[in-house]
C-alpha cells in the first residue's frame, strides 16, 4: 500500500483511544462472507506512522479475531463432529466386516469338519463292509471244511464200521467152520471161554 491508501483507510475508520467494545456480532455468518471479510482487509503499511498502525492494528485484529473465531468455532465444532461420525461409522463398518469374516471362517471350518467326519464315516463304513464281507467269505470256506471234515469223518466211520461187520462175517464163518469140525471130529474144543483161560 501507498501512503495515501494508508491515509485514506485511517481517515475512514475513527480512531478512539478508548477500547470500546465491540458490537455483537451475528453467529454463524456464511463461510464465503468471511472468506471475503478476510480479503478485504486493509493492511496497515510498514510506512505509516507508528502510533497510528498500532491503532489499525489493534482494530483490525478485533474485527478479524471476533468473527473467524465465532465462525471458526463452530465450524471446528461441526468439522469435528462429521469427523467423529465418520471416524465412528469406519469403526461400526470394520466391526461389521470382522464380524461377516469371522462368522464366513467359522462357517467355512464347520461346513470343513462336517466333510471331514462324513468322509471318516463314509471310510469306516466301507472298512467295516469289507471285513463283514471277508468275515463271510472266511465263514463259508470255514463252513465248507468243516461240512468236508465232517463228511470226511462219516466216511471213515463208515469204512471202520464196514471193516468190523466184514470181521464179525469172517469171525462167524470161522466159528461156524471151527464148530462143524468140531462136530465133524467129535472132539470138543479146548477154549470154551476166552475169559476163563
Amino acid at each position: 500500500m501507498t501512503e495515501e491508501q494508508s491515509k485514506t483507510v485511517s481517515e475512514n475508520t475513527p480512531i478512539t483511544t478508548s477500547h470500546t467494545p465491540p458490537e455483537p456480532v451475528a453467529h454463524d455468518p456464511p463461510k464465503e462472507d468471511v472468506a471475503q471479510e478476510k480479503s478485504v482487509i486493509p493492511q496497515p503499511s510498514p510506512f505509516a506512522d507508528d502510533s497510528k498502525a498500532l491503532l489499525l492494528v489493534e482494530k483490525t485484529s478485533e474485527v478479524v479475531v471476533e468473527k473467524p473465531i465465532e465462525g471458526s468455532v463452530n465450524r471446528d465444532a461441526v468439522l469435528a463432529r462429521v469427523a467423529t461420525e465418520k471416524r465412528l461409522s469406519l469403526i461400526k463398518a470394520w466391526e461389521e466386516s470382522e464380524k461377516s469374516k469371522a462368522e464366513n471362517k467359522a462357517y467355512k471350518n464347520i461346513s470343513s469338519i462336517s466333510a471331514w467326519e462324513n468322509s471318516k464315516k463314509a471310510a469306516t463304513e466301507a472298512e467295516l463292509r469289507k471285513i463283514e464281507e471277508q468275515l463271510e467269505k472266511k465263514k463259508a470256506e470255514y463252513g465248507e471244511k468243516l461240512k468236508n471234515k465232517i463228511a470226511t469223518i462219516h466216511r471213515e466211520a463208515e469204512e471202520k464200521r464196514a471193516f468190523i461187520e466184514a470181521k464179525k462175517g469172517e469171525d462167524f464163518l470161522k466159528a461156524e467152520e471151527t464148530a462143524a469140525k468140531y462136530r465133524a471130529t467129535g472132539t470138543a474144543p479146548k477154549k470154551l471161554f476166552g475169559c476163563f483161560y
